[in-house]
């Protein structure tokens, strides 16, 4: 199996782990003297059955990501590259929306007297940066995707 098989499956196991849960909470109870529409219990065994599956398959997704190269580094260290480069974009746009007063223009000005707000940041440069860090993003998920097609999943 390649890895990235194994990480639909994970994400199809993601989604039944979602609907039984759901399904259990509705029919965790039910009015005396009626049946509920399924049996609760054998839903949580089913539950129990998926959760092991899941967990042996993220334990192979990780060792497999942690064993396989990607450039001069692993899948694993990719991936915590791109997540810093996420949370760095997160702050940078934000930044760039807070110094351009995105969310007090749509109020505007009304009276002369009233306060001018300046921006104490670069909003231009924060905008690149921005731009790059997406573009830096875009680059490691092409890479681990394709790679998440060449490697073989792990035992």
């Amino acid at each position: 199996m390649k890895l990235a098989e194994a990480l639909a499956e994970r994400g199809d196991l993601t989604r039944r782990v979602e609907h039984l849960k759901s399904r259990i909470l509705t029919n965790a109870r039910h009015q005396e003297g009626e049946s509920p529409a399924e049996d609760a219990a054998s839903l949580l065994l089913e539950l129990e059955e998926v959760l092991d599956r899941m967990e042996v398959l993220i334990r192979r997704i990780n060792r497999t990501n942690t064993a396989a190269p990607l450039g001069d580094a692993s899948i694993t260290d990719a991936l915590a590259r791109r997540d810093m480069l996420r949370v760095r974009h997160r702050v940078v746009s934000a930044a760039a929306d807070a110094a351009s007063g995105r969310e007090q223009d749509r109020y505007g000005r009304q009276l002369r007297s009233e306060l001018v707000f300046v921006a104490a940041l670069p909003v231009r440069d924060l905008r690149r940066r921005a731009d790059e860090l997406a573009r830096q993003i875009r680059e490691i998920d092409l890479q681990v995707q394709k790679e998440n097609w060449d490697v073989e999943l792990l035992d």
